[in-house]
């Protein structure tokens, strides 16, 4: 194994400029004074880091936008990702909307709520393959047909609204007040209070539409031909397994699980053949560093020899690897025999660097923190055949 330099840090104030921006323009009458946080980041002088966008081979893709104070990543990052589709597949450049799918997904959620009189899982995060069943269901939008934002709001903002449902549910279960009917035409109307009515029908380029007529005359996508891949140990590799999170709330079987060589494999093949990914994984990390658009995997974390399926699947089961973000990643640039992957991201967090809504994964972090993605059957025909 060769030497590796090793990597530094240094004791900083956490902070997120974005953040701080959305949470004054969309409560700035309830400001609350929070305590500085500390937290150890990468020095990044050991680091050959991309310059610009332009160093990148990147696919199309629509601008990012944020997903204010949401947990709707998975949705953002799907979204965008069925956008590049409609883009590769077909040529044609569609802005979708993603809070169009959040809002059915919480009705999904509540459904299951309800039939399982409280049981299951109930919070703002979903998976990407929420997005091909909700659409499947309801269809789909473009954002000119539904925001989710009310006139003049800045940022998309669910704070209050998951207060107020979490507040209903907890009263339905306390009261023992299982009426499905009753539970979805409540939701229904606390959505609609901060989120706006989700449309029947709307007008596209001067033809009118339906969701579902959208989904099939103008997106065209056929969502059976997607697949989505995992890799961990705690499931036997080259199976459709169960992906194991509290935000797959619905516990979909159908992740191919593949070893970790397989799965680095996959995301080469296709950022070299035109095809983007829906990923997702952890972006909480000591490598990560906003103001250079860039996330590492420091060596007083793990060097980078070390990095196997083992230590991926040792820092998921006592989770200091968890399932916190979606992320579309659109491009890949290699720099001195080392890849860097160019990541669309709708979090707060990618729009304090220089180049806003984007961020330069390393493959290591790749590697070890990214456990899940969505691509197109015909990118891993040939691992699908195993």
């Amino acid at each position: 194994m060769n030497a590796q330099v090793h990597d530094k840090g240094e004791i900083k104030d956490d902070g997120n400029k974005f953040w701080d921006e959305i949470e004054s323009e969309s409560d700035d009458f309830n400001k609350t004074d929070k305590p500085q946080k500390r937290i150890i980041q990468v020095d990044l002088s050991n680091y050959e880091i991309p310059k610009s966008l332009s160093g990148f081979t990147q696919y199309w893709h629509n601008e990012p936008v944020s997903q204010g104070r949401t947990n709707t990543c998975w949705s953002y990052s799907t979204t965008s990702f069925f956008e590049s589709e409609i883009f590769r597949l077909h040529g044609k450049k569609i802005k979708l909307s993603p809070l169009w799918t959040a809002y059915w997904e919480v009705l999904e959620k509540a459904t299951e709520y309800v039939n399982t009189r409280g049981e299951s899982f109930f919070d703002e995060g979903s998976e990407a393959n929420a997005v091909t069943r909700v659409w499947k269901k309801y269809g789909i939008v473009p954002e000119s047909a539904y925001s989710g934002l009310l006139l003049d709001q800045p940022f998309p903002d669910h704070e209050k609204m998951y207060e107020e449902i979490k507040g209903f549910l907890a009263d339905v279960k306390d009261n023992n007040a299982w009426n499905l009917k009753n539970v979805l035409e409540t939701l229904k109307c606390i959505m609609n209070k901060y989120n706006g009515l989700p449309p029947t029908k709307f007008d596209y380029n001067g033809k009118e539409y339906t969701p579902a007529e959208f989904l099939t005359g103008v997106v065209q996508l056929n969502l059976d031909d997607y697949a989505d891949i995992v890799n961990y140990m705690q499931q036997p590799f080259w199976e459709q397994v169960e992906y194991e999170v509290p935000d797959n709330w619905w516990h979909s079987k159908e992740y191919y699980n593949v070893p970790l060589d397989n799965f680095m494999n996959i995301i080469n093949y296709a950022m070299e053949n035109g095809y983007t990914l829906s990923i997702g994984g952890d972006t909480s990390e000591s490598g990560k560093v906003p103001e250079d658009d860039v996330f590492v995997i420091p060596t007083y974390d793990i060097p980078s020899g070390y990095i196997d399926d083992y230590a991926k699947q040792f820092r998921f089961s006592n989770e200091t690897t968890t399932d916190d973000h979606g992320i579309h990643m659109v491009g890949y640039e290699d720099i001195n025999n080392t890849r860097w992957y160019l990541i669309k991201d709708s979090g707060s967090s990618s729009r304090n660097g220089r180049f806003k809504g984007y961020y330069f994964f390393h493959e290591d972090y790749v590697k070890l923190k990214m456990m899940d993605f969505m691509v197109h059957k015909d990118c891993v025909k040939n691992w699908l055949k195993k």
